[in-house]
């Protein structure tokens, strides 16, 4: 198993989170604002990855704010904005906006995980594709853990397990509808990579996120097992509101499987600052 393994959320700014006056605890406590819901969930979870980067680089001051608020040992992982993956992907045109975006998000120094650059399935395996894809990986700073996700499994032969291990980039192990589970597996013992990152996704069917509305342990179970006997140094797990209905009680679900103390959210009942 990886010596170092970090699981939480995707986003945590969800008012279904916060409990509701007389009802059971949910997650944040009753009366949370948006602004004081990092802070208690890094009181959680040791790390976040976040989604609204994919719209746009987060403003510096944004950066220091989130420094700030959380705890020494926690972590972000950002998407890189769909600019670069979606609208123009990987095109030369787009490289300052990528060196912009990089260059903005090391402020987070130490707290930074890792950066997911995400495709949509749309992104299909042809060669001009392929031509900037080993553009755009030889160029990015050796000093981040970069994972790319492809959501077209056109992508999952040897070339791309080798372009990405040459660059000491993780392929993105993602429980989602795009690339059958049993593909993603299959590269697995393919891709020669030092750390893993992995996203646990639902179908974008649901409207409350303050429960668990489809239970999927024997999923849960089948991925902690895999990745319990994976050759990796570090490890990040993001699960999606979607996935269960209720990202923070999977999260911590995969945290038990996987040998880690879950922290029951009740703690945060019960503290106004947690530093």
């Amino acid at each position: 198993m990886a010596a170092n393994i970090r699981i939480g959320c995707q986003s945590w700014g969800y008012d279904d989170w916060v409990t509701k006056p007389g009802g059971d605890t949910v997650f944040y406590p009753q009366g949370t604002k948006s602004n004081e819901m990092l802070e208690l969930y890094s009181g959680v979870f040791d790390t976040i990855e976040v989604d609204s980067t994919a719209y746009g680089p987060p403003t510096a001051s944004t950066i220091e704010s989130w420094y700030a608020k959380t705890p020494d040992d926690f972590t972000f992982s950002l998407k890189v904005p769909r600019k670069i993956t979606h609208d123009f992907p990987l095109q030369p045109s787009i490289y300052s906006e990528m060196d912009e975006f990089i260059e903005r998000v090391a402020g987070l120094k130490e707290k930074l995980g890792a950066v997911l650059i995400q495709f949509p399935a749309a992104f299909e395996s042809d060669k001009e594709n392929a031509k900037n894809l080993r553009a755009f990986l030889a160029r990015l700073p050796a000093d981040t853990r970069f994972a790319v996700e492809f959501r077209n499994p056109g992508w999952f032969v040897d070339w791309t397990y080798d372009e990405l291990a040459s660059h000491s980039v993780a392929l993105a192990l993602v429980e989602g509808k795009w690339v059958d589970r049993e593909v993603m597996f299959a590269s697995l013992p393919k891709v020669a990579q030092k750390f893993a990152y992995v996203r646990f996704m639902g179908v974008r069917d649901l409207i409350h996120f303050d429960r668990v509305q489809r239970p999927q342990d024997p999923v849960v179970e089948f991925w902690a097992e895999r990745l319990h006997d994976l050759d990796v140094q570090e490890m990040y797990i993001y699960v999606d509101n979607y996935f269960e209905g209720f990202a923070p009680e999977t999260a911590n679900k995969l945290k038990e499987l996987m040998a880690l103390n879950p922290v029951d959210p009740e703690v945060l009942q019960e503290q106004p600052s947690l530093f």
